[in-house]
């Protein structure tokens, strides 16, 4: 075992699970993970909630409970994403104490299917954060246009928020503006800024997935040889805008009253390639007062042989730009591609949600106690 994760926290990585379950909770392994692997915080998405409840460990007697209340198969979701997240936030607590509030976090995501509607994902934000009741909880909100509004409100609420699906420069610095413009509204409001935190999290892998689709197809040895790049380069010139944007006057200003800095969050961090590293995205995304949440995959490969040799971002922005700037040339559109992602991210955790109501749903009626 290298201390990798040891030295990937020290060089200013929060290292977050993207993972949850009940069982994970009650057996222990959570606590195990913050204690030994330096994980200071938890990501969940519908996908992750739909994998954990259909697999049922831990399950059984809130759903009996809830199928005995008769409840619809929307509330039962949320009492049970909801008690799992408060749980995890207990957990993490204490990391969250030690930090002044940065890290010891849980996200749990708005319901996707409101994903198009601003006004209705304030509203569940608002509901979730409610339920939740624990002030180590972000809201996950995802970057699409509606749900850039919907982060300004929901931040000028005193809301913390996780900004979920990013995939385009354009759009993450439509995302920062978003945050900086709720927290003006909280400072009008007379809000205490030092307590909203925001993380955004900025998708890696599934760049590369595409992109490496379309040069596949093209097939030449200039194709080939961008193969593997999209995704790292995508997310460096992220950094690079991050960098910008809290270096200006107007961010300034919120800081001096105590303003928290929205840090990049990379996600999708597992590696879908077989050809590639399988530590590739922890490895050359290592820059300071950022987040990296990694399936429990990626972060066991990155304790057992990972290799953080300091800052790999900041000063490679040059190659990043040429990188992307070769698949241009090759016909390969960036913003056709980033739509793309966005919008399956957006239909994919629709249908784990619609999947999750389903066998929800079955196992209530399972469940409910006979009439008569």
């Amino acid at each position: 075992m290298t201390d990798a994760l040891k030295r990937l926290s020290d060089e200013g990585v929060a290292i977050w699970l993207d993972d949850l379950s009940r069982k994970r909770i009650t057996s222990g392994n959570l606590a195990e993970l913050i204690d030994q692997q330096h994980v200071v915080g938890v990501t969940t998405n519908p996908t992750i909630f739909q994998k954990a409840i259909s697999q049922g460990d831990g399950y059984e007697q809130q759903l009996s409970d809830l199928a005995s209340r008769g409840v619809t198969v929307d509330e039962a979701i949320r009492m049970i994403t909801t008690a799992d997240v408060r749980d995890a936030a207990d957990i993490l607590r204490p990391v969250f104490d030690a930090t002044d509030g940065q890290d010891g976090r849980v996200s749990i995501e708005v319901d996707p299917r409101l994903a198009h509607n601003a006004r209705a994902t304030v509203a569940e934000a608002r509901q979730l954060a409610w339920l939740v009741d624990r002030p180590n909880t972000l809201i996950k909100i995802p970057a699409t246009k509606a749900g850039l509004p919907a982060i300004t409100e929901t931040i000028a609420s005193g809301i913390s928020v996780n900004v979920t699906l990013i995939f385009s420069i354009e759009r993450y610095r439509a995302v920062m503006d978003a945050y900086l413009s709720g927290l003006e509204k909280a400072r009008a409001k007379g809000l205490d800024l030092s307590k909203i935190h925001s993380v955004a999290s900025f998708f890696v892998s599934r760049v590369d997935t595409e992109i490496d689709r379309r040069l596949d197809a093209l097939g030449t040895d200039e194709a080939k040889a961008l193969r593997g790049k999209a995704g790292v380069a995508n997310a460096r010139l992220a950094y690079q805008a991050y960098e910008e944007v809290f270096a200006s006057d107007r961010w300034s200003a919120l800081e001096r009253e105590g303003a928290n800095r929205q840090r990049p969050l990379w996600a999708s961090t597992g590696v879908k390639d077989k050809a590639y590293r399988d530590t590739l995205y922890v490895e050359e995304l290592v820059a300071p007062n950022t987040v990296n949440t990694m399936p429990e995959a990626t972060l066991m490969a990155t304790e057992e042989h990972g290799e953080i040799r300091g800052d790999t971002v900041r000063g490679t922005y040059g190659q990043a730009r040429a990188d992307l700037d070769a698949l241009e040339k090759l016909g390969i559109s960036y913003d056709e591609v980033v739509q793309l992602l966005e919008d399956e991210g957006v239909e994919k955790f629709e249908a784990s949600w619609n999947d999750l109501l389903k066998s929800t749903e079955a196992e209530l009626e399972r469940l409910a106690p006979a009439k008569g």
